[in-house]
């Protein structure tokens, strides 16, 4: 009895046991999965090619896949999840899966209506829209379409996203545009959001001030948006922000307000925004905040010491605003211990690199580049030992290179260029073992450098030596283990020839062989390194393969297909210029210019309308017509085909390019009326149609036009008719310009991700040649403030035009040469920045203005061969003119002229001040120093840094100012 109870009760405990188990097991392997979404995810997995080719990506979607005869589990898929209670799929991660492929509102994506989370961010959906249909996803918290190759307005259907607590849909390039619905519908229909992220969206509107009205917000990334107006102040206090980024936001003007204790900010990103002002005094209170960039603003006066209570900060650029410029002044960043990088380029910092540096001890980037630092580079700076990049760029630093900077063994980048530093590189920097980029260019280091030491770096990729006194010793040899460099300046380093290393060289992009001795033909194999990566090929003076004023001949050589920019002038290069050259689709900079081509331009080159932005083709030999298959969207800014043999009119298809700020058609054989059709280029700066076959009237315009231009050039060509007024008057830019900066004309050029090489290689000057004082000028480098008339040689006739006095930012103006007769208006004395008039060789009548001895910048004046009569004008500049100024005018009398005046009073004595040049012993008058002087201001003419003098003639002003001149230019274009 005792033992049938006890099995009946063991069979009752089994079952207890058994039932539960075989539930759980039953359980375990039932699908969780609902049938339609798991269809649902199968087809948007067959829309799509998963592309294994991307960076970094996993295909996550290859894991989802049913086992034949059985129902899947979509819910153990990757990237997939399911509610634990529903089973309906609740989150789908899909980030940076190789997807490829349109998205459109057919998708099944949005049949998974119980979507909390969906992010897709970083795969390529072909610059879909995004669809109407992300509407039906009404229960989504996270939404995440970042960097996934999206185009188009956002559409309005996403305000149905009510829920959203994180919206992410930052693109690169502006794919996508939040215009119609706008920003403002937006922030009035998503009111929950904490995390707001729509960087490079193009948003071209103000900040909502709704938004300082989000207090759950918690981080806010509006990178490049266009945004406009006044950034409202209230979003800085907003109570739980911790990341705001405004960066690239050139029009968002704004201040910062004094912050409140406890505030949680972490990062603060403002760089090259309009913000303004001085940096609140409790900046300090940010006590959490760890990346500070408020770099490329306009900020103002002292930076508050209560900086030093940031002691959590390890990004900090404070550069290229306007703070007070003392390196004493930033001593508190010493305090800030936990400090990585640090930046304060372009703040005008003087003395030496400061001790405090030496404290932060964490330190792995620094880049104290464009200021007015002096003094040797500190040999304590190798205790910090994390350091990995220094960047010491455009300073006035001195002295030798230490060699204990070589005992930083993590060192990756060095930027040490356009300093004073002397001496030999140290021959330990072959312990760099780790260095990825060395830029020593226009210093004056000096000494023979074998460049096998540096190709024991197999790191290396950008190695810039260039403008020193070295000698770099390349042996000819070859090895499988030389550095795969990208970016090479060998310029002005007394190289011999085509250095042998180069000839494995397949990623360069960026080589300068400049300045050297280079000989003879370009080698085959050199035209066949790096031809999938190389863009900048320079045959020429300063910049990739730039082999610019070498001694090069031959025929030209044909650069590899992706190259943007190839230089290759002053040197000697013969025949034709193959039509295989338009051919290089990606070709935005081409210089052949000063070479011996003698052909024909192929009419091609107008199918490079799409990059190309700068042509110079001058000095040459070519002939023809003009390129004219110039097409709409043509993307020139600058075209300079002077001083060759080209035939023919001027393209009226350069109208289609609307960029263009220089053209220099000057010293041809082209035959043409004005083409007024020009004035409708509203950038264009530059006009020079010198010497060549042009006539006839100058059309008076029906329109305004011709608003920027600075200079023009029509001299040596039969132009007839009267000088409109019209045409002065509406030549805006002669009349106001801002002089308080000297900045020169030019384009960017070269790479730019890796600043001191961009710095180096990344701008193209214009250039030009004037004539003025008897000399042939040639500008290397154009001052935007150079403003100039010629009109000389040709058959222009009627009175000067009063209104001529209008134009108060003229520095030239001649009109020598022509049939003008009437008065000389005495309104030209308003022309007060007037450095050289030329009015010789004409009809005019009447007497010289005495009003125009009020132009104390006047160096040259001239105008003989006139029928002008009565005394000249006496004081400033008229007691520097000599006789052959005025003669040719049997009225005129008065000094200089032997001729004295009835009835005239006597001229004061000439001072007997005198001053000998000790170089040559010419004796001057005291009163010449006026003319180089400009009472207290450098010529433009003559005078300004930047372009060579040609002599024309001898004369008291090359006598005496050539040769310091010429020195002075030398030093200056020495890159």
């Amino acid at each position: 009895m005792e033992s049938s109870i006890y099995v009946c009760l063991l069979s009752i405990l089994l079952f207890c046991h058994i039932i539960p188990f075989t539930h759980s097991f039953n359980s375990s392997f039932q699908p969780r999965c609902h049938d339609d979404e798991s269809s649902a995810l199968l087809q948007f997995k067959e829309s799509f090619i998963v592309n294994n080719t991307f960076d970094d990506c996993y295909p996550k979607v290859e894991s989802w896949k049913l086992v034949k005869g059985e129902r899947g589990d979509c819910c153990s898929w990757d990237g997939v999840q399911c509610d634990e209670e529903t089973n309906h799929v609740i989150s789908l991660d899909l980030a940076n899966s190789c997807l490829y492929g349109s998205i459109n509102s057919n998708n099944t994506l949005f049949y998974l209506v119980h979507l909390h989370s969906l992010n897709l961010a970083c795969n390529n959906f072909n610059l879909s829209q995004i669809p109407s249909q992300v509407g039906r996803l009404s229960r989504l918290t996270h939404l995440n379409l970042s960097f996934s190759g999206l185009s188009g307005q956002i559409p309005q259907q996403i305000f149905n996203l009510s829920r959203l607590i994180s919206l992410d849909l930052s693109h690169y390039h502006h794919g996508l545009k939040l215009h119609k619905p706008s920003f403002k519908d937006l922030v009035q229909h998503l009111t929950n959001l904490k995390v707001l992220h729509l960087s490079s969206v193009s948003i071209s509107s103000r900040v909502p001030k709704l938004l300082a009205n989000f207090s759950s917000l918690e981080s806010i990334r509006l990178i490049d948006c266009g945004l406009q107006g006044e950034f409202p102040v209230g979003i800085f206090q907003l109570p739980n922000l911790k990341i705001l980024d405004l960066s690239k936001n050139t029009d968002l003007k704004g201040y910062l307000p004094p912050f409140q204790l406890k505030s949680p900010l972490k990062s603060l990103i403002l760089y090259r925004t309009n913000f303004f002002g001085e940096l609140p005094s409790l900046f300090g209170n940010l006590a959490c905040l760890e990346e500070l960039d408020i770099s490329d603003c306009s900020f103002t006066g002292q930076i508050p010491y209560s900086f030093s209570n940031l002691c959590k900060l390890v990004y900090l650029d404070l550069s290229d605003n306007h703070f007070s410029p003392s390196i004493s002044s930033f001593s508190w960043i010493g305090n800030l211990t936990k400090i990585t990088t640090l930046q304060l380029v372009g703040l005008i910092l003087t003395g030496e690199i400061p001790s405090w540096l030496m404290n932060l001890t964490q330190l792995s980037f620094v880049n104290l580049g464009r200021n007015q630092l002096t003094g040797p580079i500190p040999s304590s700076l190798d205790k910090l030992s994390k350091l990995e990049n220094v960047f010491f760029w455009k300073n006035q630093l001195s002295g030798q290179i230490s060699f204990q900077i070589y005992n930083l063994t993590s060192l990756s980048s060095l930027a040490l260029s356009s300093n004073e530093l002397q001496g030999s590189i140290p021959s330990n920097v072959s312990r760099l073992k780790n260095l990825e980029g060395l830029d020593l260019h226009s210093n004056n280091l000096v000494g023979s450098v074998d460049v096998s030491t540096f190709l024991q770096l197999k790191k290396l990729s950008i190695f810039i030596l260039s403008f020193n006194s070295l000698t770099l010793i390349a042996k000819n040899s070859t090895t499988a283990s030389t550095p795969n460099f990208q970016v090479l300046g060998l310029a002005s380093c007394s190289l011999a020839g085509f250095p042998r290393f180069l000839h494995n060289q397949d990623q360069l992009k960026f080589l300068d062989l400049s300045s050297n001795n280079i000989q003879g033909k370009i080698p085959s194999w050199m035209c066949s390194i790096s031809t999938n990566y190389l863009d900048y090929l320079n045959l020429s003076p300063n910049l990739l393969t730039d082999l610019r004023s070498n001694r090069l001949h031959g025929s030209l050589p044909l650069p590899p297909s992706s190259t943007f920019s190839y230089l290759i002038s002053h040197n000697k290069l013969v025949g034709e210029v193959s039509a295989l050259l338009c051919k290089l689709s990606a070709l935005e900079t081409l210089d052949l210019s000063f070479n011996n081509f003698s052909c024909s331009l192929p009419h091609c080159l107008g199918n490079l309308s799409d990059s190309l932005s700068l042509l110079d083709l001058r000095r040459n030999n070519f002939n023809g017509s003009i390129p004219s298959k110039w097409r709409t969207g043509c993307k020139l800014r600058m075209i300079s085909i002077g001083y060759n043999q080209l035939q023919g009119k001027v393209p009226r298809t350069l109208a289609k390019c609307s960029s263009l700020e220089l053209i220099d058609f000057g010293n041809n054989l082209i035959i043409d009326r004005f083409p007024s059709w020009l004035r409708n280029l509203q950038d264009l700066r530059i006009l020079i149609l010198r010497s060549n076959g042009f006539y006839g009237v100058i059309d008076k315009p029906q329109a305004k036009g011709f608003s920027n231009l600075r200079v023009i050039d029509l001299s040596h060509n039969s132009f007839t008719g009267k000088l409109s007024s019209i045409h002065f008057e509406i030549w805006d830019a002669m009349k106001v310009i801002n002089a308080s900066l000297m900045t020169y004309m030019g384009d960017s050029m070269g790479p730019n991700d890796w600043l001191p090489a961009g710095a180096y290689y990344g701008r193209y000057d214009y250039s030009m040649i004037l004539y003025s004082k008897g000399l042939e000028l040639e500008y290397t480098k154009i001052p935007d403030i150079l403003t100039a008339i010629d009109f000389s040689y040709n058959k222009f006739e009627g009175e000067i035009p009063d209104i001529i006095g209008n134009l108060q930012k003229l520095y030239l103006l001649n009109l020598s040469n022509n049939f003008l007769n009437g008065h000389i208006p005495s309104s030209l004395a308003n022309l007060k920045a007037l450095e050289c008039l030329d009015l010789s060789r004409n009809m005019i009548s009447g007497k010289l203005p005495s009003e125009l001895s009020k132009l104390t910048f006047l160096s040259s004046f001239n105008v003989s061969y006139n029928q002008l009569e009565g005394p000249i004008p006496r004081g400033n500049q008229f007691d520097t003119f000599e006789s052959n100024r005025y003669e040719g005018n049997k009225g005129l009398c008065g000094f200089p002229l032997k001729k004295k005046c009835e009835n005239f009073e006597a001229s004061p004595q000439e001072r007997s001040n005198v001053v000998e040049d000790d170089d040559t012993g010419f004796v001057f008058k005291f009163k010449w120093m006026i003319v180089l002087i400009g009472y207290g201001s450098g010529f433009i003419f003559g005078v300004v840094v930047g372009h060579k003098v040609t002599r024309k003639k001898h004369n008291w002003f090359l006598k005496t100012f050539g040769r310091k001149q010429q020195h002075r230019s030398q030093r200056v274009n020495r890159r």
